[in-house]
């Protein structure tokens, strides 16, 4: 189980998300610098224990109606070949780790190899915030042993298209900047 370090980060997630966010092409708001709130996720487990793993919703509070996008990241301690250059959220100063990679967990090998093993029922949703813990409000309707597994991740939660006749789906929840639980389909197969 990873150990979650309660401890600084130079610059935060939450900056650097406001900075790459409106760059991608499934982003919905203005193309001025979003306000982003921590509205929920989970994390996962790698197995060798060397890439931190978390499945991040932001709500960005900027619109009228605010939206909520999950951002699966990647936490690593070098950078990672083979991978385009838009998949670096960018790059934070840890308060025990050092610099860390941050990256689109959508383009990290262990990141999408871990979500499709919990889509298969091989691996356990973390909490988001505590070591060692498991997150019993993410459900997992798994699909199963395939290691052919195509996965699609639900950036924008709340839209009507995810899921639409999958095998396998990972649901979990994120408040609402007026504390409104909500729960949406995050990964599918």
């Amino acid at each position: 189980m990873a150990y979650i370090h309660h401890t600084t980060m130079a610059p935060t997630k939450l900056e650097l998300l406001a900075e790459w966010l409106p760059k991608q092409s499934w982003y919905v708001g203005d193309m001025g610098t979003p306000e982003l709130a921590k509205a929920g996720g989970f994390r996962l487990d790698d197995p060798e224990g060397e890439v931190g793993i978390e499945f991040m919703v932001v709500v960005d509070t900027t619109v009228q109606e605010p939206v909520a996008y999950l951002v699966p990241m990647s936490y690593r301690g070098a950078a990672l070949e083979g991978v385009p250059g838009e998949a670096l959220i960018g790059t934070s100063e840890h308060g025990v780790l050092g610099t860390r990679w941050i990256y689109d967990g959508a383009h990290d090998p262990v990141v999408m190899a871990q979500l499709r093993a919990l889509l298969r029922g091989e691996a356990v949703p973390q909490h988001q915030s505590k070591s060692d813990t498991t997150d019993a409000t993410v459900t997992v309707h798994a699909t199963g042993p395939d290691d052919g597994l195509g996965v699609q991740i639900n950036r924008v939660l709340g839209s009507t298209e995810a899921a639409e006749g999958s095998s396998g789906r990972v649901v979990a929840g994120w408040t609402w900047p007026n504390g409104t639980v909500a729960r949406g389909v995050f990964a599918w197969s």
